[in-house]
């Protein structure tokens, strides 16, 4: 399934992001501690992902390289983790396999309602509540990406992601 991560820092009041290869990413704590480099700094550190239009990831941490803060991480739909190695490896507390039958009531042909998992909150500070992010999730024919525009957007970084995006 194909993706879009970017890594986005902000140090100084100043954003930057840069794309990230996800595949050469170990796992939860080296992603963590990229985006804690990145930050350098007091300002957040952030990972977008978008893949396949399925769903949305965001992973925070806050504080430079000496921070020892857990990455916060959120996932718009956790079911993702039963079929993207990106999302199994972001999301660790979600057990790989079935989801008591959550998806064998589902018509043929139409899409199941997303089930968000993680801190919700962890843009607050940013321009987006929890209840926003919910909701933007939720919205019926937004795109992944689009979720991702309107995060950056709130939280002035909407320029840096759209750079990553151009190439």
């Amino acid at each position: 399934m194909p993706y879009f991560a970017a890594a986005l820092a902000r140090s100084a009041g100043v954003w930057s992001a840069t794309e990230v290869d996800l595949d050469e990413v170990e796992d939860l704590e080296a992603l963590a501690e990229l985006l804690r480099e990145m930050a350098d700094g007091d300002g957040p550190g952030l990972l977008l992902l978008e893949q396949d239009d399925e769903y949305v990831a965001v992973v925070r941490v806050d504080g430079g390289s000496g921070s020892l803060d857990e990455p916060r991480v959120f996932l718009s739909d956790r079911r993702a983790v039963q079929a993207s190695a990106v999302a199994a490896m972001l999301w660790e507390d979600v057990p790989v396999g079935g989801q008591d039958g959550a998806d064998d009531d589902q018509d043929e042909g139409t899409r199941p309602v997303a089930q968000p998992v993680g801190d919700a909150a962890l843009l607050t500070d940013l321009g987006t509540s929890a209840e926003e992010l919910l909701d933007l999730c939720a919205e019926e024919g937004l795109l992944p990406a689009d979720v991702l525009s309107g995060l950056c957007e709130r939280a002035g970084c909407l320029d840096a992601l759209e750079q990553v995006r151009e190439g």
